[in-house]
């Protein structure tokens, strides 16, 4: 992980690979799969977003991200999809 002023250049994305700001979904993004969804939980995770920057970033209720950490935390990209949020949700 390579650092620039306390904040890292860039950070194991949720496939194993490097990810940077540049790999980051687009801003005005309509439609959260769950490989988007994954990336911007480990940006957070990795320090590469704050929680703050990345809800006002994709203009996301600090709940909902909340619900993305936590579901991805627990059940890892899988926990994402919609089509599984009642067994996740248990």
């Amino acid at each position: 992980m390579e650092t620039q002023n306390a904040r890292p250049i860039s950070v194991k994305g949720p496939d194993g690979q490097k990810m940077t700001l540049a790999d980051l979904p687009s801003p005005n993004i309509s439609r959260w799969v769950t490989r988007r969804k994954a990336e911007v939980v480990a940006a957070v995770t990795g320090g590469l977003l704050t929680r703050e920057a990345a809800c006002e970033r994709y203009n996301l209720t600090a709940e909902e991200y909340e619900a993305w950490e936590r579901l991805y935390a627990r059940h890892g990209a899988k926990g994402l999809r919609t089509t599984r949020l009642q067994q996740y949700r248990r």
